[in-house]
């Protein structure tokens, strides 16, 4: 049937389509570069606290055991200070627990926009496809908003990733191999 622009339902029904497979595309590598950048976080939290906390207790037990290593424990404790001044300037725990939730929020949308094509679509009328469509775009329009840019290095590693077939399901292989 043609709408009054002349466009059929079947030919915006296809532009729904290929909408959401832009969705979830972008949901896709939105995603992975926030677990990148979550991996890349938890590092720098480990790098930077671990060497603070050690170097803390050695400074402690220095200056316990020897009064003589009095320079010692306060040059070592003024390195553990730095570790631990970076760490919090730096805020590598709240970095990567925000990266962390923006990637799982990105999976949602990502999901979401596979459900509405996959399942929704074929049984919604256009006016009801296009609002499902419109809501998705509107959570990963603010998913965005939220999210810290990655930086090029996840950027890299969530390509390799995905390219390699990292963001891949069991089931969507099968078909593929299967043709269903």
């Amino acid at each position: 049937m043609a709408e009054p622009d002349g466009i059929t339902d079947a030919a915006r029904r296809s532009a729904i389509v290929a909408e959401l497979r832009r969705l979830e595309e972008s949901a896709l590598y939105s995603g992975q570069m926030q677990f990148e950048t979550t991996k890349q976080w938890r590092g720098i939290n480990l790098w930077l606290g671990l060497p603070a906390s050690g170097l803390a207790a050695v400074s402690g037990t220095v200056a316990l055991v020897s009064a003589t290593g009095r320079v010692a424990a306060g040059v070592i404790a003024l390195v553990a200070s730095g570790f631990g001044a970076i760490l919090t300037t730096v805020n590598a725990s709240h970095r990567m627990n925000k990266a962390a939730a923006s990637a799982n929020a990105y999976l949602e949308i990502q999901t979401a926009a596979r459900q509405a094509r996959e399942v929704d679509l074929p049984y919604l009328a256009i006016d009801e496809a296009r609002q499902v469509l419109a809501e998705i775009t509107a959570r990963r329009d603010e998913q965005n908003k939220a999210a810290e840019p990655p930086n090029r290095r996840a950027y890299k590693k969530a390509r390799r990733n995905i390219d390699s077939g990292g963001q891949t399901y069991a089931v969507d292989e099968t078909a593929a191999r299967t043709g269903r």
